[in-house]
């Protein structure tokens, strides 16, 4: 019966060939491991180290490396900008009018950059969606199904919790920036919770900095408001530095008639992983494990390119990660910080 939930993107009838702009670790990790399994062609790649460009080309058989994002924009193709934020609003502009165009997460670091790209993929007619991947990956498909089928009745519960230990090592460029956990981070259960039951009414966050880092801030205490009856919130600790047995990365979701529990297994002992698992209950059976088609890593960067190319041809009728989507993701971040920003209700003194 459960393996009767979706759990992946349908694929586009005639894959088109993509250029990918950018080659740092997602690349290597996700974006072509991703491409290889779901039959994607990868007509280049393009880099400011074009040495780097060129090792990861050698390495997983890609026909070409571009001497300049001149070159690379003119290709017939669909482009995956994998780039950092900051470099967005600058290849974006050097894209062809009206050009298909994947972005890598976030949409900028804050509202007014996403604004800006929103703006510019307008006016340059861009067909243009985000990498939010979390919400293709096979047990947020399979989660949304089951709400989508009525198997789990009305929601009362969603709770994000993530206590381990991640590698910041790993991503030095977030040293200078003044968010990190948010934007970088929990910015993937937001839109999977807006994928799952739309937009909140107000969110209460906020973030903290860990006196042995080097980060602005690694840890947020999170609520969405969804009104009197739904409870959603988030509990976000990356510094839990004290061996795997408690440590945990669970996305719940519970209503009056079922319940499931996914497990994000490439966060335990990134970026090696464990398995993902997700389990069910209603009120007719015990606990049971789906079994996934896939994992967040990589497979989970097949739906979003997949998606993009269906609606380019005009097989699928909505783009799910939009840039016009993605915005509000990064609306409720910036409330996120806005809300963290100010101080909350004082407690009466005697």
């Amino acid at each position: 019966m459960n393996s009767m939930l979706q759990q992946s993107w349908p694929m586009p009838s005639a894959p088109r060939p993509i250029v990918i702009l950018g080659t740092g670790g997602i690349v290597a990790d996700a974006h072509l491991p991703a491409y290889l399994k779901a039959g994607f062609p990868v007509a280049g790649l393009y880099d400011v180290d074009r040495g780097r460009a060129e090792a990861l080309a050698a390495e997983w058989g890609v026909p070409r490396v571009f001497a300049s994002l001149e070159e690379a924009a003119k290709a017939d193709a669909v482009f995956d900008i994998a780039a950092p934020p900051v470099a967005h609003g600058e290849i974006l502009e050097s894209l062809p009018q009206g050009a298909t165009v994947l972005l890598q997460k976030p949409m900028g670091l804050d509202l007014q950059a996403a604004t800006a790209i929103r703006d510019t993929c307008r006016n340059r007619g861009l067909v243009a969606s985000v990498n939010f991947q979390l919400r293709y990956s096979a047990m947020m498909l399979a989660i949304r199904d089951a709400v989508r089928q009525g198997r789990l009745g009305t929601l009362t519960e969603i709770e994000v919790r993530i206590n381990l230990a991640t590698p910041w090592h790993l991503f030095p460029h977030l040293k200078s920036n003044k968010r990190v956990e948010i934007v970088s981070h929990s910015i993937h259960y937001l839109d999977a919770i807006r994928a799952l039951v739309g937009e909140p009414e107000s969110i209460f966050a906020r973030s903290f900095d860990h006196p042995s880092g080097e980060l602005a801030d690694t840890r947020t205490s999170m609520i969405l408001d969804y009104g009197p009856t739904l409870r959603c919130l988030l509990s976000i600790n990356h510094q839990h530095d004290f061996g795997r047995r408690f440590q945990d990365a669970s996305f719940r979701v519970e209503g009056l008639e079922g319940a499931v529990i996914a497990t994000l297994g490439v966060l335990l002992d990134y970026p090696a992983g464990e398995p993902d698992a997700l389990w069910l209950t209603d009120r007719r059976r015990d606990w049971e494990q789906v079994p996934l088609a896939g994992a967040w890593f990589p497979d989970a960067f097949i739906g979003p390119m997949a998606n993009l190319q269906r609606f380019a041809a005009g097989e699928d009728t909505v783009l799910s990660t939009h840039v016009e989507d993605a915005w509000r993701t990064m609306a409720l971040v910036e409330a996120a910080y806005r809300s963290g920003d100010q101080s909350g209700m004082s407690i009466p003194r005697p």
